[in-house]
């Protein structure tokens, strides 16, 4: 519960700074923080009116939808050489989570919108679940004490229960993280997210391919980040390049096959309507 406020409090005195990069939640001392889902929508229309219903706002980037929230933003776009076929569950990424102020009562709100929401497990009334035709799942879940209607909280990886240790200490090491428990499980905690680890009876697919194709950390200085990776043994899926709109990225591919796209974000521009 002290992550979560902290967390919140963080995301909320972001927002009140008024403009659309602030609503990341700042760089730990690795330069890192959250950054982004990538959805290989097949749909994007139907995505972007799930999420604009669930309290996202809208900006075009290089003319590419992408929705924010506070703490993530969610990429909708299928790109030349993504399939989007199959959904998170069955992957590494099992599914990603928000948390909201009161899961009831924006769950009948969403559900007024036309999203279909789906119940907690063993009769929760603080957890629900949200899955998009395309099967990306999100947990719900809910904290009353922040001071936003919706925020990001977590990324939750399935893995061997012998691997787990090894992915916690990886992201840890990787990503600047804080390693700790949940619910007696462990969690790895980067400004914006928590990555969060459950055991698999099998080894799972990787992302690359899916719905859910890649997340994405934000950085503070690309070539510094990028640097620090490569000494530590990490290899690049791509060179760095520099694309429309000015960001930096590459990408990594963790050792469990979560795509990890690296970010030095340009400004967004305002907010689209």
């Amino acid at each position: 519960m002290k992550t979560r406020m902290l967390v919140a409090s963080l995301l909320a005195s972001a927002l009140t700074a008024g403009t659309a990069a602030a609503q990341s939640a700042p760089f730990n001392s690795t330069g890192v923080t959250m950054g982004h889902w990538h959805l290989a929508s097949k749909d994007v229309e139907a995505n972007k009116k799930l999420f604009l219903a669930m309290g996202g706002k809208l900006f075009m980037p290089g003319g590419n939808p992408l929705i924010m929230f506070p703490g993530v933003y969610i990429n909708l776009a299928l790109r030349t050489g993504e399939k989007g076929d199959g959904g998170t569950q069955g992957s590494v990424v099992n599914h990603v989570g928000f948390i909201v102020d009161n899961v009831q009562k924006r769950a009948a709100e969403w559900k007024a919108a036309g999203v279909k929401v789906l119940p907690g497990g063993h009769g929760r009334l603080d957890q629900a679940f949200v899955e998009t035709a395309d099967g990306l799942r999100m947990e719900i879940l809910e904290d009353k004490t922040q001071g936003v209607a919706i925020r990001n909280e977590h990324v939750h990886l399935s893995l061997p229960e012998a691997e787990i240790p090894k992915a916690q200490a990886w992201y840890a090491k990787t990503f600047g993280g804080k390693a700790g428990e949940r619910n007696k499980a462990p969690v790895v905690d980067i400004p914006g997210v928590q990555i969060r680890f459950a055991k698999a009876d099998t080894k799972q697919l990787p992302t690359r391919g899916r719905v859910l194709d890649h997340i994405g950390f934000d950085v503070k200085d690309h070539a510094a980040f990028v640097k620090k990776i490569e000494a530590e043994g990490i290899k690049l899926d791509e060179p760095p390049r520099s694309i429309p709109g000015g960001n930096t990225i590459t990408y990594i591919t963790d050792p469990w096959g979560t795509r990890i796209e690296i970010v030095q974000r340009a400004p967004l521009g305002p907010e689209a309507h």
